[in-house]
């Protein structure tokens, strides 16, 4: 089924060529070239405490929860089903998280935090701190702040849109 244009406006006609805006100025390749300026400032912190990026983010979404569904946790660290259980089975024989079986349905998983998990968190804390210092000092705390509020804004706003429209959901 083709996305139907909103009353009044034209669809350009067959062949026409619709002029894009450079790939460079796309706002999602602008988002991806920050992801990846910042990310390359704690990925050396991180594989030296033999982690991955995606392990760090699991450890760290479940360092905030007394335990959570699979699903959820899932949603909370925008990882896809698959991924996300291979790192459940890594951090799982590592020792640094819980699995167990929702009491009200066995079929739902439960994922919490180990003590060794925690442990891990605290010793990698102070190095992650300290890269944020230097993004800090070096951006300036006030455009940081500005940034993540704005960050935060425009998930907000697009979060809102109508869920039914196929031109959002192709």
């Amino acid at each position: 089924m083709k996305p139907q244009p909103e009353a009044g406006t034209a669809l350009p006609a067959a062949g026409t060529r619709v002029n894009l805006r450079h790939f460079s100025k796309s706002l999602p390749m602008s988002l991806l070239r920050a992801r990846e300026a910042v990310m390359r400032r704690f990925r050396p912190s991180l594989r030296h405490f033999g982690l991955t990026e995606q392990q760090w983010r699991v450890l760290r979404a479940l360092s905030s929860v007394p335990r959570i569904e699979v699903t959820d946790l899932a949603r909370a660290t925008f990882l896809l089903g698959p991924s996300l259980s291979r790192i459940l089975q890594d951090l799982g024989a590592r020792g640094l998280i819980l699995r167990e079986a929702s009491r009200s349905d066995l079929r739902r998983g439960l994922v919490s935090i180990s003590p060794a998990g925690q442990a891990l968190i605290a010793t990698v804390t102070p190095r992650s701190e300290e890269i944020y210092g230097e993004i800090t000092a070096r951006f300036g705390a006030e455009k940081l702040a500005t940034l993540q509020a704005l960050l935060r804004e425009l998930e907000e706003v697009l979060s809102t849109v109508d869920d039914g429209d196929p031109a959002v959901n192709g």
